[in-house]
């Protein structure tokens, strides 16, 4: 008999930690499923300063800690892949590993990162989606930054510690990221910005990146530019495979429709964190969605008791 839980939580990240935290906390069995490392995309930011009552702590500080506190309150966490969901009472949740059923579930499932699609990207040694995660690795190195929002621009300011020369590369002819965060970067020396953009191809020489081909969109000149890194912040796409598999309806960009008490049409699944359309992904935000869904599907696995 495959075990049952009152509530299946997908997702690792602080949304899923925090639900996991007040469905414990509520008294209900819960089960949290994450398939690749737990604290979502903040545990790899160097520093966090916007979270209510940590001035300054570790992304990976953080995650360590919500994913302490659910640990200790008693949610069962599991490194398992979820394939399915299928509908029904209770639930069933497929995994690479096994199944289980549940009362109630939680898909905070959040996003993963756009890529360029350019041939090589995949298999390449030298590109990286996190400057904190491998910029110690190009140290004394020139290294490029794909991207022109927050992200990009503290990747690079982050990268010009530790590299020679950091080029930040935006397709578009102005930068999407706050004001103060493109100041910083105009002021350092070794950082060059190049807007207006593309990277169309990539060379290599004995399977690791030595250069990039790029392409001014206004003039169209060609140019080259040699590199040992090239960190890509161009943005996400939301994980709606399995919502979209269990009928949840989701937006054009692919995010699920859950009003504020992150409630989808289907009975007994919620959605949080960025997974969920809304106007304003923060850290805040996500541990919030986590809380509002825990609590009402604790009052749906009430109800049915």
């Amino acid at each position: 008999m495959e075990p049952y839980f009152d509530i299946v939580i997908v997702g690792g990240g602080p949304a899923g930690l925090t639900a996991a935290i007040y469905a414990r906390r509520a008294g209900k069995s819960v089960l949290l499923l994450e398939k690749e490392s737990f604290g979502g995309q903040i545990a790899s930011a160097p520093k966090v300063e916007n979270f209510p009552g940590l001035p300054a702590v570790s992304g990976a500080e953080l995650a360590d800690r919500l994913y302490g506190q659910a640990e200790s309150l008693g949610a069962r966490i599991e490194l398992e892949e979820v394939l399915e969901i299928r509908d029904g009472t209770p639930k069933r949740v497929v995994t690479d590993y096994g199944a289980y059923a549940a009362g109630a579930v939680i898909l905070a499932v959040g996003m993963r990162r756009r890529t360029l699609g350019l041939p090589g990207e995949d298999g390449l040694a030298g590109i990286s989606y996190c400057a904190v995660c491998d910029g110690a690795f190009y140290a004394g190195q020139d290294a490029a930054v794909a991207g022109g929002g927050n992200t990009a621009f503290q990747d690079a300011l982050y990268l010009a510690d530790i590299c020679r020369h950091v080029t930040l590369i935006h397709r578009r002819d102005s930068f999407r990221a706050d004001p103060i965060l493109v100041a910083q970067a105009a002021e350092r020396g070794n950082l060059t910005l190049l807007p207006s953009t593309v990277v169309e191809g990539l060379e290599s020489a004995g399977g690791r990146l030595s250069g990039l081909m790029l392409r001014n969109t206004e003039t169209g000149e060609a140019s080259h530019l040699p590199v040992s890194a090239l960190f890509q912040a161009v943005g996400q796409l939301p994980e709606s495979r399995l919502a979209q598999a269990l009928g949840v309806p989701v937006d054009e960009a692919g995010f699920i429709a859950a009003g504020e008490n992150c409630a989808t049409p289907v009975p007994g699944v919620f959605a949080a964190g960025d997974i969920r359309a809304k106007g304003v992904r923060q850290l805040t935000t996500a541990c919030a969605d986590g809380a509002v869904a825990a609590l009402a599907a604790c009052r749906i696995c009430s109800q049915r008791a």
